[in-house]
C-alpha cells in the first residue's frame, strides 16, 4: 500500500498529468474541428474483440446473459455507422484485456488502459493515414506550446516530426530487421512511421486479388517505444468475414448479432484504428515504464493495491 501511495504523490506525476491533459485537448479538438462526433463508449457487451492471442477471460453473468468487459470496440465501432447521418465518429474507450503476466516486462502493457478510437465511413488507409498524421502532429504542437516547462521537468526533449510520416511494408522491414522487426525499427527512428500489412483479425479487410495481404497498419512511436495505434480497413462483406472467421477458428456463436447485421448486407464499409492513450502519455513524457504515466495502474501479472 505504502508504494502505492508513494507512487500517487511522486513529485513527477503533476508534469505527466498536465501533459496528458494537454494531449488529450489536442485530440479532442481536432476531432471537432474535422467534423468528428464523439459517442459513449461501453464497459460490457455480449460480443467484443476476439483477441486472437492468449488472455483470460473477462466476463460477468447478468440476468442469464454473459457479457463480456470490452476488449475493443471495434465491432461497435463499425455499427455506429449504420446510422446514415454519421460518417465520422469516436470514441475515448476503456479496455480490460486480461493478458500474460509475461508482459509486465514490455514497459508498454496494461490491462486495462484507454483508446481513442476512430471510424470512418467510406474512407480507406490513405484517407485514415493522412487523418492521423495531422492528429499526431497537433498532439506535438499542443504540448511543445503548453507544456514547455513540465517537458522541461520531466527532462523530456521533443521535436515535432515532418509530415507525412513515413510508411513501410511490414515484409521489407522483417527482411532488413529480421522477426522483430517493428521493435528494432522504432528503435532506429527518430519520428513516428507507419507500417502496412499485418496478419490480424478476421475484420481487417484482405485483398481478394492478393490474398494475404491486408489493409491494415500500424502507428510506431520512435526511439524505442514501440505501437502507438492499430487499425485498418473493415471486412463488410458477410461471405468474407465468415471465410475469415473460420480460418481463425473463431466461435461464430459468439458474434450472433454481428453476423446477423453482416448478413443483411448492412455493415458499411469503414476504415479506423485505436490509439492508446497511456503509450502515447509514456512516449511525450519520456517514462521509462507505461505504469509511471498511470495514477492507479494495471500492469499483466502485478498485484493491484487500489
Amino acid at each position: 500500500m505504502q508504494e502505492a501511495i508513494s507512487h500517487i504523490r511522486s513529485e513527477k506525476r503533476k508534469y505527466i498529468l498536465r501533459v496528458q491533459s494537454a494531449a488529450l485537448k489536442s485530440i479532442h479538438d481536432y476531432m471537432y474541428e474535422n467534423g468528428v462526433v464523439q459517442a459513449m463508449p461501453i464497459i460490457l457487451s455480449p460480443e467484443t474483440d476476439p483477441l486472437n492471442h492468449p488472455h483470460f477471460d473477462a466476463s460477468v453473468e447478468y440476468y442469464g446473459q454473459k457479457l463480456h468487459i470490452t476488449k475493443s470496440m471495434i465491432l461497435h465501432k463499425q455499427l455506429s455507422l449504420l446510422n446514415d447521418g454519421v460518417d465520422k465518429i469516436y470514441f475515448m474507450s476503456p479496455n480490460v484485456r486480461l493478458e500474460d503476466g509475461k508482459l509486465r516486462e514490455s514497459g508498454r502493457h496494461l490491462f486495462e488502459f484507454t483508446q481513442v478510437d476512430i471510424e470512418f465511413k467510406e474512407k480507406t488507409k490513405e484517407d485514415f493515414i493522412k487523418f492521423t498524421d495531422g492528429m499526431i502532429a497537433e498532439v506535438y504542437r499542443r504540448v511543445l506550446k503548453d507544456c514547455p516547462d513540465d517537458l522541461a521537468a520531466l527532462d523530456r526533449k521533443l521535436a515535432a516530426p515532418k509530415l507525412p510520416l513515413k510508411v513501410y511494408e511490414s515484409a521489407d522491414l522483417q527482411r532488413q530487421y529480421g522477426e522483430h522487426f517493428e521493435k528494432v525499427a522504432s528503435e532506429a527512428a527518430k519520428d513516428p512511421f507507419w507500417i502496412l500489412n499485418y496478419k490480424r483479425e478476421f475484420y481487417d479487410r484482405e485483398d481478394k486479388k492478393t490474398r494475404g495481404y491486408y489493409h491494415n497498419y500500424d502507428v510506431v512511436w520512435p526511439q524505442g517505444y514501440g505501437e502507438a495505434l492499430s487499425g485498418g480497413e473493415r471486412e463488410w462483406e458477410h461471405k468474407e468475414i465468415l471465410r475469415k472467421m473460420n480460418e481463425r477458428n473463431t466461435d461464430m456463436k459468439a458474434f450472433e448479432t454481428y453476423l446477423g447485421v453482416s448478413e443483411q448486407g448492412l455493415i458499411p464499409r469503414t476504415v479506423g484504428g485505436g490509439l492508446g492513450i497511456e503509450r502515447m502519455v509514456r512516449f511525450l513524457t519520456g517514462q521509462k515504464h507505461i505504469k509511471d504515466v498511470t495514477l492507479f495502474p494495471r500492469v499483466p501479472g502485478e498485484r493491484i493495491a487500489f
